[in-house]
């Protein structure tokens, strides 16, 4: 698949953005990214999504430690999840119709807007 280079060079700097504002971008803005403005299929854009987090992550890391805010305490066990949550979420990811998936993620999305809205 050929990808627009500046498609999808707008999509990571704008989850580069989002991420390094609220800590999220890589679901948030590069799944819907690649679905509505590449034409990925749901399960492509989610394995692409997690192939740029590490880099995105690190990057943003680096500036949140030289800033101090990084609870260092909490971030070895959150880490330790999220190992084997993303390694069974990746299993789970080609058992579910892209379809589901879609409504899933768009559902998980709605429902974290309006608790953030309410709170």
């Amino acid at each position: 698949m050929s990808v627009p280079t500046a498609r999808a060079l707008a999509i990571g700097l704008t989850a580069g953005i989002v991420g390094g504002l609220f800590g999220v971008g890589g679901g948030i803005i590069v799944v819907p990214g690649l679905v509505l403005w590449l034409g990925f299929t749901q399960h492509r854009a989610s394995g692409t999504s997690v192939a740029t987090i590490i880099a995105s992550a690190g990057a943003a890391l680096i500036a949140f430690a030289l800033d101090g805010s990084v609870d260092w305490s909490a971030a070895p066990a959150i880490t330790l999840g999220a190992i084997f949550g993303a390694a069974l979420g990746a299993r789970l990811l080609h058992r579910i119709p892209a379809r589901n998936l879609t409504r899933a993620f768009s559902l998980l999305l709605f429902v974290a807007a309006l608790r953030m809205i309410l709170a």
